[in-house]
């Protein structure tokens, strides 16, 4: 099951180490990363798979949720079919 994981904060040392570091602990695999620094606001977006993670998704989000308060940042994760139908055009257009 693939999931995309977003962080926001105040640039610092060790960000991508410790959030990298709680998916491995948790069997997440990154598949891809896109990280940015905006002004002095780290950015980073990752697809993952967490199809051999044990923990069920609520507790995923909350493991994270818990990390970014631990290290004031804004960490979120939902599944990539919800992100992929959040952001689907809808053209209107039947198909036949």
């Amino acid at each position: 099951m693939k999931a995309i994981v977003s962080v926001i904060g105040k640039d610092k040392k060790g960000i991508i180490a410790k959030v990298s570091n709680a998916l491995y602990e948790m069997s997440i695999n990154i598949e891809d990363i896109s990280q940015t620094i905006m002004q002095d606001y780290f950015t980073m977006i990752m697809a993952v798979d967490i199809a051999e993670c044990p923990l069920k998704f609520d507790a995923i989000a909350k493991q994270l949720s818990i990390l970014g308060n631990e290290n004031r940042l804004e960490i979120h994760i939902q599944l990539q079919s919800i992100f992929d139908s959040m952001h689907k055009i809808d053209t209107g257009k039947k198909e036949i």
